[in-house]
């Protein structure tokens, strides 16, 4: 799939997630899909990961990453399914984990949402896990806490499906 194609598809998403989604939710600790739009417009091919099956779990990519993640959760006790974690992470930033949202009002209340689950920063602390960096835009630990933050809000990260 190209990269026009992707984005072309992310932003029919978007827009239906925006049909479906309350402002407060929205607001709440994710990038509106317009504005993650916008940011993926700006993604160069080469930041854009393609997520494969196989693997370690260590590579330096987004599936290395997402496995890294599940090996701390699984050890934590925290929910959650690569399936699940990876459908969030494409609608929140497209795979980037340098993505920052400059747009929503938390950013206007001077609390953008970063990384690949697009967390802002009194979030990621409150839900920081033990054993991952102590950086939001760190790709596993912005994964794990946000993985961790949805399981105490809504069961799993498996059950978000829109804005969380």
């Amino acid at each position: 799939m190209t990269t026009r194609t992707r984005i072309a598809r992310l932003r029919t998403l978007g827009l239906t997630g925006l049909a479906t989604t309350g402002a407060a939710a929205a607001a709440l600790t994710l990038m509106p899909a317009n504005a993650q739009a916008a940011e993926l417009t700006q993604v160069h091919t080469s930041t854009a990961v393609t997520a494969s099956s196989g693997g370690t779990g260590s590579a330096n990519n987004l599936d290395g990453w997402i496995k890294q993640s599940l090996q701390i959760m699984k050890a934590k006790g925290i929910p959650g399914s690569y399936e699940g974690l990876k459908r969030n992470i494409m609608r929140e930033s497209g795979g980037n984990p340098s993505a920052q949202n400059n747009w929503d009002v938390n950013a206007q209340k001077g609390t953008p949402s970063k990384g690949l689950l697009q967390v802002i920063d009194p979030t990621f602390n409150a839900y920081h896990v033990a054993g991952t960096a102590r950086s939001v835009t760190d790709p596993v630990a912005n994964i794990t806490a946000a993985a961790n933050y949805a399981a105490h809000r809504y069961g799993s990260i498996d059950n978000v499906n829109s804005a969380y």
